[in-house]
Formats: structure tokens, C-alpha cells, sequence
């Protein structure tokens, strides 16, 4: 047997992903893009949905506010979205809330003073006031990092070795969202990922007319079977005698939010009343922007490729996160309950449909505004079982993660060096958060547990996020470890010409910005 040329057992790099129908830039018909801006409105009703039916009942709020807070989330991220793709990063990013604040949230929730108001709705009330004080200080965070370029200053000391733990870890960081939910139905989270993995990938080449029906809408038509099966289910008394949480995860009625939903409700800034400042509150949620824009940025890294873009110019990255700190702000006027950050289970839908286009995002943040105001359809749609979505996060959240795992192609796994900092670093990205987490569960309070609630919250949302502590811990290490003689092997050679908008000349087709605002806003 011959021996095998390397050309025929490597592959060379490739700055930009190859295989997809559909790039940044290129938009299929208006008919299928619209198809497919509602097959990612359904995918970011998972998030919107899942958080508001946790944190509602906590604050003291009935079914009723549940459904407006699920409205007005909805009607923010779509909001957001908008801005993200027209004038923040322009990747095709959903924007919607984020489980990253859930820690600060809990404590504001927990807080004496809020706790002492007898009457539910009321005590709903202020409390939501009072998140939403918080959120509105601490999107300054983001904001200033963003627009003063500081983020764009931090991103230089970035590598391709010290952003593929990051990467990474955007996905396989929320593995407890996957498998452990779709596991609490077998019957329906089971044949969920059965379905859409044989449509999306061994029946991907079926074609209607031509038309590869299944992979670009794997998604629709798997969720649409299985929720009819699990309305039948639901119908026929299946989970009758079932235990809550079986119900809550399986029965298509359990939500209670069609009954609910009001048929038009426009969600308004401050509808709530007005917010209420407190500086603990503000100074503990502010971990949570921090960890929000650090998840995004790997988040971002993992759309450029899906998209088949070139990695966002530092200028570009840092105007994205200035966006998203605007986001947040409105997340504070509006009072979504929570936070904002970029939608990792989109970015993996990008590459299940081989569709990255800018424009199918846009038309789902439309969906996302107008299903938020008509509450009765919403509502409808939100009725899908978490298990569905957890089914399918098995999968979007794999893809994201393996994204991440692309860039190594860019630096030399020959090195010892390189094989220390990215195994330890993804190593200690998933270990940290899980003894964070098995302690929370056990004792009741985080690790960090002194009579400084601000700084509890700080230190146990910054290590309960996967990206978070691979990013301290990789980049670190990338920057002090024989950096100076290892650059090669870093990937910096491909990584240094992505730095600036002028960089290279693709740069200028991605991330333009519209109306011929670059005249003002000139890229550095």
C-alpha cells in the first residue's frame, strides 16, 4: 500500500466555513426566508418561555403576569435584534434573555425587604421594579466597555487557542439544559431528537421540486409532529395521576398561558411603575452583564463562522457589545424579568439549515414583535412542551460547541504548551461551574456566602459560567506562558490581520454598517 501524501490526510485552514447554502450576505426567496425567520421564532421561545414560568411565581406573580412578562421578553428581544443585525455586530444573532442574571434575579427576589410584603401582586410588582433599577445601572457596564472601544482593547490579548475553550464551552456549558430536561418526558423529548436528527442530517438530501425540504426545516416539521403527539397524549389523560414536574415538562395545557393572554397587549417602557434603585441589587447584577458579554463574544465568534463571515474586526465586536448594553437597558425600561444576551441555540440552527443569512434573522425578530403583541397566537406557540426544546438544544448547543472546536485548525496541537492551556482550561470551565452548582443545591446559598450580598452574587454568577471561567483561565495562561516565542503556534499569523476593520478586505461586505452610516461612525 502506498504511502499517503499529507495533503491527503490534513486539510488546510479555511478563514470562513465552507458547505453553506446561504451566507451572511445572500438571502434566499422572500417565501423561504420567511418560513424560516418563524422556524427560529419557535427555537427562541424555548428561553423566553422557560425563564418567566421560573421566575414569576417566585416574585409573587399569577399566570396572568407570567404571560405579560413572556409578551414583553418577546417584544424586547425582537427589538433588540433588530438593532444587533442593523447596527451592532450585523451577524445574523437572535438576541433574547438570559439565564446568566438568574443568580442576582434570586437574591433580589430573596431580599428582606421585598420578601416582608404580604400581598403577592404587589410584592411581584416591586420586585420587578427593583430588578429592573438593577438593569438599568448595570447595562452601563456594557455600554461603556462597548462604545469606548475598552472590550476592543481586551480582544487584542484574544488568540485562536485562547478563544476555543470559549467557544466551546458557549455550548457545551449548557449541557444541563439538554438531555436532563428532555430527559424529565422520555415519550416526547426522545423521539424529538430521533426525528429531527433523521430529517435534519440522514434525510437531508430529500427534495421537493428540487428543494431540500427536510434539512431546511427539520425543525418545524419535527416540533409540529411531536406537539401533536403531545397534545394527544394531553388530551387522552395520559399524565393525569403524573407527578407536577412530569405535567409541567409533558402536558401541552400546563402552562396556562393561552387562557391567560390578553388577544392584543402592546408592551410599553416602565408598565410596571417606576424602578426602583438599589446598590447591592445594581452592583450584583453587574457580574451578570459581565458574563453576559462574555458569553456573547464567544457566542459572536461561533455566528461569524456559521455565517460564513470572517471573525468580527475588534471595532465591530466592541460596537456589538455597546448594542447589546442598549439591549439590556431596555430590558430595564420595559421589565422583561431578566437580561439579554445572544441566543446560543439560533447560532446552532444556522448551521443545522446551512442558512446563515442576515436578512431570515431580521424576519424573525418580526415574528418576535408580532406574536408578542398578539398574545392569544403567542401563546399558542408557547404552549410547546420544554422537553421539545430541550430535545432540540441536544443538537444546536453540540454544533455551537464544535464550532468552537474548528479553530484549532488555526494553531499547532503538536505543542505541549497548547495541549495544557486548552485542555485545562475547558476542563476547568466545566468543573468550576458544576461544583458551584452541586454546591448551591446542597447548601441552599453559593461558595461565596459573607454578609456582602453584592459580592456573593458577583463571585457566584461570574463561576457558575462555563465561557466565563475558560476566558480568565485560557486567556491568562495563553498570555503568560512563553507567549512571545509561541505566537505560530497561537494561530496570531492568521488571527492579526482580523483585528482591524481594514484588515481585510471582506471585512467591508459583513460588517458595514447600513444607510451609509460608516460616514459618521468610521471603522478603526
Amino acid at each position: 500500500m502506498d504511502v499517503p501524501k499529507p495533503e491527503e490526510i490534513s486539510h488546510p485552514p479555511m478563514d470562513q466555513l465552507q458547505g453553506l447554502e446561504y451566507c451572511i450576505d445572500s438571502n434566499p426567496s422572500w417565501a423561504e426566508a420567511i418560513a424560516m425567520g418563524f422556524q427560529h421564532y419557535i427555537l427562541a421561545l424555548g428561553t423566553a418561555v422557560m425563564i418567566p414560568s421560573f421566575l414569576v411565581p417566585l416574585m409573587g406573580g399569577t399566570d396572568g403576569d407570567k404571560v405579560r412578562v413572556v409578551q414583553t421578553l418577546l417584544f424586547v428581544g425582537g427589538v433588540n435584534t433588530l438593532l444587533q443585525t442593523l447596527f451592532g455586530t450585523r451577524l445574523p444573532t437572535v438576541i433574547g434573555g438570559s439565564l446568566a442574571f438568574m443568580v442576582p434575579i434570586i437574591s433580589i427576589i430573596h431580599d428582606p425587604s421585598l420578601e416582608r410584603i404580604p400581598d403577592p401582586h404587589t410584592r411581584f410588582l416591586n420586585t420587578m421594579r427593583a430588578i429592573q433599577g438593577a438593569l438599568i445601572v448595570a447595562s452601563s457596564v456594557q455600554i461603556i466597555l462597548g462604545y469606548s472601544q475598552l472590550w476592543a482593547i481586551c480582544s487584542r490579548f484574544f488568540s485562536p487557542l485562547g478563544m476555543v475553550p470559549v467557544v466551546s464551552l458557549v455550548g457545551f456549558g449548557l449541557l444541563d439544559r439538554g438531555f436532563p430536561v428532555a430527559g424529565r418526558c422520555m415519550e416526547i423529548g426522545i423521539p424529538m431528537f430521533i426525528l429531527f436528527v433523521v430529517f435534519s442530517q440522514y434525510m437531508k438530501n430529500f427534495q421537493a421540486r428540487k428543494y431540500p425540504v427536510l434539512e431546511r426545516f427539520a425543525l418545524l416539521i419535527s416540533v409540529t409532529i411531536i406537539w401533536a403527539y403531545a397534545h394527544l397524549l394531553t388530551a387522552s389523560g395520559a399524565y393525569k395521576h403524573r407527578a407536577e414536574l412530569t405535567q409541567r415538562n409533558c402536558r401541552t395545557d400546563k402552562a396556562n398561558l393561552i387562557s391567560s393572554a390578553p388577544w392584543i397587549k402592546i408592551p410599553y417602557p416602565l408598565q410596571w411603575g417606576a424602578p426602583t434603585f438599589d446598590a447591592g441589587h445594581s452592583f450584583g447584577m453587574m457580574s451578570a452583564v459581565l458574563v453576559s458579554l462574555i458569553e456573547s463574544t464567544g457566542a459572536y465568534k461561533a455566528a461569524a463562522r456559521l455565517a460564513s463571515a470572517t471573525p468580527p474586526p475588534a471595532h465591530v465586536l466592541s460596537r456589538g457589545i455597546g448594542w447589546q448594553g442598549i439591549g439590556i437597558l431596555f430590558d430595564g425600561l420595559f421589565g422583561t424579568g431578566t437580561g439579554s444576551t445572544v441566543s446560543v441555540e439560533n447560532i446552532g440552527l444556522l448551521g443545522s439549515t446551512r442558512v446563515g443569512s442576515r436578512r431570515v434573522i431580521q424576519i424573525s425578530a418580526g415574528f418576535m414583535i408580532f406574536f408578542s403583541i398578539l398574545g392569544k397566537f403567542g401563546a399558542l406557540f408557547a404552549s410547546i412542551p420544554f422537553s421539545v426544546f430541550a430535545a432540540i438544544y441536544c443538537v444546536m448547543f453540540g454544533i455551537v460547541a464544535s464550532v468552537g472546536l474548528s479553530f484549532l485548525q488555526f494553531t499547532n496541537m503538536n505543542s505541549m504548551r497548547n495541549l495544557f492551556i486548552s485542555g485545562v482550561s475547558l476542563f476547568l470551565g466545566l468543573s468550576i461551574p458544576e461544583y458551584f452548582r452541586e454546591y448551591t443545591t446542597s447548601a441552599l446559598h453559593g461558595p461565596a456566602h459573607t454578609n456582602a450580598g453584592w459580592f456573593n452574587d458577583f463571585l457566584n454568577t461570574i463561576f457558575l459560567s462555563s465561557p466565563t471561567v475558560a476566558l480568565i483561565v485560557a486567556v491568562f495562561l495563553d498570555n503568560t506562558l512563553e507567549y512571545k516565542d509561541s505566537a505560530k503556534d497561537r494561530g496570531m499569523p492568521w488571527w492579526v490581520k482580523f483585528r482591524t476593520f481594514k484588515g481585510d478586505s471582506r471585512n467591508e461586505e459583513f460588517y458595514t454598517l447600513p444607510f451609509n452610516l460608516n460616514r459618521f461612525f468610521p471603522p478603526s
